[in-house]
């Protein structure tokens, strides 16, 4: 199936490693033009080898930025609007607050995650929305998590920030549908990403137990089995910024496997 992406310029943002890696591999492998973001430049150029690797004849720009500091996103937007010519899809991606209770986090904590997971996303979306009204066309996808859906045990901040989120992007769908620009979230459930191992290891050792028997565990509260895999998460996200999903805007996509337990 032809996305029709060919030749679209995309961001990603934190996009070294993980899902962010997955999704820009993705929409390069579509021929999408792909610039990335990340805060380690090391880790980054090991990223553009990797999409190279996977697409040959990819375009792909990456620039070192810490999406929590306006500065650095400006001088990311701007060097990436000078490499490609503009920006038609916006996949907006940063890392998750740290775990908690109510009574365990602080005030700056509270700010950070606010930063991090909110505030990193409107400013993006300041920034490129221009050259999509522009040109009559545009994808904007928020990656957020079910957590913004189903809130979890000591996640007090990815609950409130992540939920959020999903209020802004549909409000703005609303706002920019007339302009031919289209505003999704997709939500990971628990894919095996390095992050989420590190997750599920630190519970083993909390608990007592070895990783794989924690990891049973963990699977058992997915009705399909299994984690999910970064390239799985990777297709829905392609999809929603493709023209193929020329109908789909304001809507919250889960990529869980059946984990969400709600009707809506």
């Amino acid at each position: 199936m032809d996305l029709g992406i060919r030749g679209r310029k995309a961001v990603v943002t934190a996009a070294s490693k993980g899902l962010g890696l997955a999704v820009a591999e993705r929409l390069a492998i579509e021929g999408a033009q792909v610039a990335i973001c990340a805060r380690n430049a090391e880790t980054l150029a090991d990223a553009v080898r990797h999409i190279k690797k996977a697409a040959a004849d990819a375009v792909v720009f990456a620039r070192a930025c810490d999406v929590t500091k306006p500065e650095e996103m400006d001088a990311f937007v701007a060097a990436t609007r000078k490499e490609l010519g503009g920006i038609d899809i916006l996949v907006t991606n940063a890392g998750g607050p740290p775990p908690g209770t109510f009574d365990s986090v602080s005030d700056a904590q509270w700010q950070e995650a606010f930063n991090l997971n909110l505030m990193s996303a409107v400013r993006l979306i300041r920034a490129a929305l221009p050259d999509m009204i522009g040109n009559r066309w545009g994808r904007i996808l928020l990656m957020a998590s079910i957590s913004a859906r189903q809130p979890l045990a000591n996640m007090i901040l990815s609950n409130a920030v992540r939920a959020g989120v999903i209020g802004m992007a549909k409000t703005l769908a609303d706002e920019v549908a007339h302009e031919g620009v289209l505003v999704n979230v997709l939500c990971p459930g628990f894919i095996r990403t390095g992050r989420m191992e590190q997750v599920i290891r630190a519970q083993a050792e909390k608990a007592g137990v070895g990783f794989e028997e924690r990891l049973k565990t963990v699977q058992s509260q997915i009705p399909i089995g299994r984690l999910g895999r970064p390239e799985e998460f990777a297709n829905v996200a392609a999809f929603l910024v493709s023209e193929a999903a020329s109908f789909v805007t304001g809507s919250t996509v889960l990529a869980d496997g059946g984990m969400f337990r709600g009707l809506m």
